[in-house]
């Protein structure tokens, strides 16, 4: 996914919760961001994350993320 941080729209998440982060929707901890995660899933305040670099999945804290994706359209 060479280029896909320049493609993206972020938008700040005032409240990184399961109300406002949905799966499929890609997040990062920081705007313009690298690393960037697509969202698996989502329970109790986690996000099972899948790195869009290199494909490798993660578990974390979903208030650890602060930005995501506008939808492309």
């Amino acid at each position: 996914m060479a280029g896909l941080a320049g493609d993206i729209t972020w938008v700040y998440l005032d409240r990184p919760d399961e109300d406002h982060v949905h799966q499929g929707e890609l997040i990062s901890a920081d705007a313009g961001g690298l690393p960037i995660y697509r969202v698996v899933s989502l329970a109790n305040g986690r996000a099972w994350l899948r790195d869009t670099r290199d494909g490798s999945d993660r578990v974390c804290p979903l208030a650890s993320f602060h930005w995501k994706a506008l939808p492309a359209g």
